[in-house]
């Protein structure tokens, strides 16, 4: 019995027909076999440690204990997770807002949020593929016939007139009958995690750029005042010597000596300025703004807690856990896929196309059957001789995968060697740390009795100048030692992955994936 298409629920019919046909479609399709290589991941490096030796705890490498300037004994805990927002660890309220602010306003994240959306939509739109391609279409003419060809008895010249209305749907179908398309879907669903691991890389570069920022422009400021307060000693100590010069207790040697000693000082000063400018322009353009917006936090050391209990995860754990490796490993999926969808090129390529309407001089006339058609079509192709085109493509393809594993193997070894230096780098910060501050003691307290004993007459000024430099080189060399103690372990959780897996506040939601809701 034939359905009238102007009666109750028609739309209703029409619509589960073509979802029973696309199901059935999918079926098909996903009954057929799949050629190409299956992805396997790699195994996870077969090491128990980052170092050739067993870890030992920066407090421990050596004897030494300060506390000065906020430096703190720092120990490593194997096995335990990085947290998400690791720079928190710094306790930093002023970085916190930064970080912020950064993860909001950086443009260079909101392209890869974007990247990461055009590869999921990509995915997608060809595993709509999957599915036939219904098209409708409608034709209506107004049409004169030729030479008298439509007159009837009475030679009626109106009848020379006539309408034509032609509705029809067509549906297409390429059954994926030896896995290319799926191949497909797949290398495409390699790159959407290829990108979202691209967008966590670049979520871990912003936040330790802006940590290492902010730790540099402590350093600089360190590095500052500790130049100003020598400036400071060493025109106090020039004022001294020009009234011992006035009263004829010195001679003018010493006082020029003075002098360029104070003027060797004060030439380190601009340079120091200048960094400090230039780091604080790229603390404004990581948040997103502009220089003439700068912001309006400022770092010191004192500002900064150094965090103690230092994650380290352990090496079986670090291949997923660092951005770059895991988007090395989906570039090998994708490549991977890739040479299946080379094998199906070369394999014969299946299409059914069917279409059905009617077509009457009247639009009352389309529902009878007599106006009615249709029709179906099956075809298949199989390349016959193409001089080797498509087995060249599926050699480069395999050769491809080759350079992607290699290439996955190359970024496991510098991730590893990333921690292993950023661990030795550490346990090294923690001498340094010990030895600045030692020898920032001794020679502030080595000043003092150089200064009393000039005073005196004991010594020549040439002495008090060699104790002022040596004070200044001791303060800058421990301004510098504590800040890289702080960047190395801002470092550390970078090369540790930066803990993304424990949080969920940057992968855009994945697009809306039932295709019957175009229907």
């Amino acid at each position: 019995m034939r359905r009238n298409p102007d009666a109750p629920g028609a739309p209703f019919l029409t619509a589960r027909l073509l979802r029973t046909a696309c199901a059935a479609a999918l079926t098909v399709a996903l009954a057929g076999c799949v050629v190409g290589p299956d992805f396997v991941p790699p195994t996870d490096p077969p090491v128990i440690r980052y170092t050739k030796e067993p870890l030992v705890n920066p407090s421990a490498t050596d004897s030494i204990t300060t506390k000065q300037g906020g430096s703190a004994d720092q120990n490593f805990i194997s096995g335990a997770d990085v947290p998400g927002q690791w720079w928190t660890l710094f306790h930093s309220p002023a970085l916190n807002r930064l970080v912020a602010e950064a993860l909001a306003n950086n443009p260079n994240l909101d392209a890869a949020q974007a990247a990461l959306r055009i590869a999921q939509e990509n995915v997608e739109a060809q595993r709509g593929t999957l599915f036939p391609v219904v098209t409708g279409n409608g034709l209506g003419s107004r049409q004169k016939a030729p030479g008298g060809a439509l007159q009837g008895p009475l030679n009626d010249q109106r009848q020379l007139f006539y309408s034509l209305y032609t509705p029809q749907v067509t549906v297409s179908f390429t059954p994926d009958v030896f896995g290319g398309n799926r191949r497909q879907i797949e290398s495409l669903e390699a790159q959407a995690e290829n990108q979202r691991f691209q967008l966590e890389a670049t979520y871990l570069s912003l936040t330790a750029n802006v940590v290492l920022a902010a730790i540099q422009e402590a350093s600089l400021r360190a590095q500052i005042d500790a130049t100003k307060k020598v400036i400071q000693a060493q025109t106090e100590v020039l004022t001294l010597y020009n009234k011992q010069l006035s009263l004829g207790q010195i001679a003018g040697a010493d006082v020029v000596v003075q002098q360029a000693a104070l003027s060797v000082s004060m030439q380190l000063l601009p340079p120091l300025e200048k960094q400090l400018a230039i780091q604080r322009n790229l603390l404004t353009a990581l948040v997103g703004r502009l220089p003439s917006e700068e912001v309006s936090q400022t770092f010191t050391l004192a500002s900064l807690r150094l965090p103690t209990k230092l994650p380290v995860s352990l090496p079986s754990r670090l291949v997923q856990q660092r951005p770059d490796v895991k988007a090395a490993e989906a570039t090998v999926q994708q490549a991977s896929a890739a040479v299946g969808v080379a094998v199906a090129n070369r394999l014969p390529q299946f299409n059914i196309t069917a279409n059905g309407g009617a077509s009457a001089v009247k639009i009352a006339q389309l529902a009878s059957s007599a106006a009615t058609f249709y029709g179906i079509i099956g075809t298949v192709a199989q390349p016959l001789f193409d001089a080797g085109t498509l087995f060249r493509r599926q050699r480069a393809s395999e050769e491809a995968l080759n350079e992607a594993q290699a290439q996955y193997r190359a970024v496991v070894i510098g991730a590893f060697q990333n921690v292993a230096d950023t661990l030795r780098a550490l346990q090294s910060d923690a001498l340094a740390v010990a030895a600045a501050s030692a020898a920032e003691k001794a020679t502030s307290e080595s000043l003092g009795l150089i200064r009393k004993q000039y005073t005196a007459g004991a010594i020549n000024s040439t002495q008090v100048l060699i104790a002022q430099q040596s004070y200044l080189s001791a303060l800058v060399t421990s301004a510098g030692a504590r800040a890289n103690q702080y960047a190395d372990t801002a470092a550390l959780f970078q090369a540790l992955g930066g803990g993304w897996w424990n949080r969920s506040d940057v992968k855009p939601p994945r697009p809306e994936t039932d295709p019957f809701k175009f229907l």
